[in-house]
């Protein structure tokens, strides 16, 4: 684990608010000189406490107006090795998160479609055909009012 002090708890804090702030603008907010803010998110970088930096499209502006989880539980695990599921899953590109669980269901995935039609194309063609899949339980989003925030 890597120590973490204050001021690194700030930068961290901005960056997962604004991850496209330069390290002189977030220095000058948090009292460091650029190069010193510099330095300190190069080190959080490599210890992997920042494991990168995104941007967050909203799907429904961009046609995907529907978002479905999915539990899925393997018909045999013995004969499908999770690795194999998991290589097949995350190649869908509807395929928006894998989350292995423990539970009900072996795992958890989040499959954005333009709508419900084409979400039971998906479903069919490529989620149904994947190897091992058994059971299958479909939820359908109706809204999210938080999205995941800072820790």
């Amino acid at each position: 684990m890597t120590d973490i002090d204050d001021t690194d708890r700030a930068i961290l804090r901005a960056l997962q608010l604004d991850a496209s702030q330069s390290a002189g603008a977030l220095g000058r907010a948090l009292g460091l000189s650029q190069p010193a803010c510099w330095r300190r998110i190069r080190r959080l970088e490599q210890a992997g406490v920042i494991a990168g930096r995104r941007v967050v499209l909203d799907a429904t502006r961009l046609g995907f107006g529907v978002t479905v989880f999915l539990g899925v539980k393997l018909a045999a695990k013995g004969r499908v090795s999770l690795t194999d599921f998991e290589r097949a899953v995350t190649a869908i590109p509807e395929v928006q998160t894998v989350e292995h669980i423990l539970g009900l269901y072996d795992y958890r995935l989040r499959v954005v479609a333009r709508d419900i039609a084409d979400f039971e194309r998906v479903l069919r063609r490529r989620i149904m055909t994947l190897p091992g899949v058994g059971a299958v339980e479909a939820n359908v989003l109706l809204s999210e009012e938080r999205r995941p925030g800072p820790l």
